[in-house]
């Protein structure tokens, strides 16, 4: 086997392990806005367990990743496929960190009184998992144009994020109720998290514009 035909195995096990990666985060996502709603402890706490094996990902390709620099030289889009892999992993890490927050917030609420989910929250869990999932699919079928649809998607995400902080605060009837108060602190915390996940989301899909495109659209370098 050659040189070039060995670097492009290697790649193709580095891609595995990315999808890998991002497979094991979009389920803490899902889980965690689950337990969220379902009020299901069971669901945070296997979130939180979990999140180790993503740290451990993390790692594991980052070392491949450098190795591969290294050793082998790339140029051209094999470059930009490694580059755009280690900028993907770190905020595949981090939405798994903003999934944990989100169960560790589920299993306090679990234990107050019940009451439903404001709608706008609702919504924007919604819409920031399924942002990760065509990003996490754009990255897979190597496809800027629905990446770019990713980034598109970034600005109704931001709206949601103020509605819902406005519906938190809207259920403060009486400054007296702690467990209400305790509610809307949790509920706006969610909100953050989830609209930091769309960010991190929207990182992705730049990234994958990077290697199928070779252009930059961070801080809109280039327009999407």
């Amino acid at each position: 086997m050659d040189p070039k035909s060995h670097f492009h195995v290697r790649l193709e096990e580095l891609n595995v392990k990315v999808l890998k990666m991002a497979l094991q985060t979009e389920h803490a996502l899902k889980n965690a806005c689950r337990a969220l709603i379902d009020n299901n402890v069971d669901m945070a706490r296997d979130v939180i367990d979990n999140d180790r094996e993503i740290n451990i990902l993390e790692c594991d390709i980052d070392e491949d990743s450098l190795r591969l620099l290294a050793l082998e030289q790339p140029v051209a889009q094999d470059l930009r496929q490694i580059v755009g892999i280690m900028r993907i992993i770190i905020d595949l890490e981090r939405i798994g960190d903003e999934a944990v927050n989100i169960a560790e917030r589920a299993l306090v609420l679990a234990g107050l009184p019940v009451e439903p989910m404001s709608g706008n929250l609702y919504k924007l869990a919604e819409r920031v998992n399924a942002m990760f999932e065509r990003a996490v699919t754009s990255y897979k079928d190597q496809k800027s144009e629905s990446a770019r649809n990713v980034c598109r998607m970034d600005e109704a995400t931001n709206e949601l994020h103020v509605r819902a902080i406005k519906d938190a605060m809207d259920t403060v009837r009486n400054p007296g109720d702690g467990a209400g108060v305790e509610r809307v602190i949790h509920d706006v915390m969610i909100a953050r998290s989830l609209e930091r996940i769309g960010d991190q989301t929207t990182n992705i899909a730049e990234a994958v514009i990077f290697i199928v495109d070779g252009v930059s659209i961070k801080h809109h370098c280039q327009p999407f």
